[in-house]
């Protein structure tokens, strides 16, 4: 019975020194392939917040745009409008001359 507890106490040793082992070349191999996806991973996801920045800069430049535009659309329509009052008391003045 001592024997059999041995036996199986060494057989087990052996095979759990096989298993603590260092890596090997596929494992190496494969540990530095997933290094390399994580440097991928962390640069693309750089660049993604880069391309959002931009992309936000771009909107908020749009809208200052548009609202540019329509302050200049209501601008002109202002001026428009006030040629069209200095016209009437032009003719108004006008009239009051030839009367």
């Amino acid at each position: 019975m001592n024997k059999i507890l041995i036996a199986a106490a060494a057989t087990s040793v052996l095979l759990l020194a096989g298993c603590a082992s260092g890596p090997d070349a596929q494992t190496k191999a494969a540990m530095s392939q997933v290094d390399d996806l994580k440097n991928q991973v962390e640069m693309l996801s750089k660049e993604v917040a880069a391309l959002k920045s931009n992309q936000a800069d771009a909107e908020m430049r749009a809208q200052n745009a548009s609202m540019a535009a329509k302050e200049a659309s209501m601008a002109a329509m202002a001026a428009q409008e006030e040629a069209v009052r200095a016209n009437e008391r032009i003719d108004n003045i006008a009239q009051s001359y030839t009367k």
